[in-house]
């Protein structure tokens, strides 16, 4: 588990370094990387909240989620390249789960690359279980498009 670890709230002056950072993790993926504009707008929008982890003052990793009544959502979240494999992205799902559960959501859900292994293992053995498929909704480059997975986590 990585150490010097800071979680904060994402705000207006971090969403230049939120958005390259999502880039860096989603675009080798083949996916449109979230623009400073796009982040702007999901966290204007009611319910939704943004976390930056950095890690020995650097960004390392953001996670967007929503909550609406008692159903939450992870809207995204990346963890910089260089830097997975220690524990962050664990961290940053345990910071949502945390803020969702304050909110009083009774469920968390999320959408998944069915091509993306690391990031179902660690959904999988946080507790998350697949509930349904979006057949050929992620697109993938010049590649063909991966199916996305729902998931659902209940807080109970």
């Amino acid at each position: 588990m990585a150490t010097g670890l800071v979680l904060c709230r994402l705000g207006a002056l971090d969403l230049d370094r939120a958005a390259a950072l999502h880039g860096e993790s989603f675009v080798p993926l083949g996916e449109r990387a979230w623009t400073r504009q796009d982040l702007a707008e999901l966290l204007a929008a009611p319910g939704v909240t943004g976390l930056l982890l950095q890690a020995e003052g650097r960004d390392a990793g953001i996670a967007l989620c929503r909550v609406a009544a008692d159903e939450s959502e992870l809207l995204t979240i990346a963890v910089r390249p260089t830097e997975r494999r220690r524990g962050l992205g664990r961290r940053l799902l345990t910071a949502v789960i945390d803020h969702v559960r304050e909110a009083a959501a009774r469920a968390l859900f999320l959408e998944v690359g069915a091509d993306n292994s690391p990031a179902r293992a660690l959904y999988e053995a946080m507790g998350f279980r697949v509930i349904g498929r979006r057949p050929a909704y992620y697109r993938r480059g010049d590649g063909p498009p991966a199916d996305a997975l729902i998931m659902r986590l209940s807080l109970n």
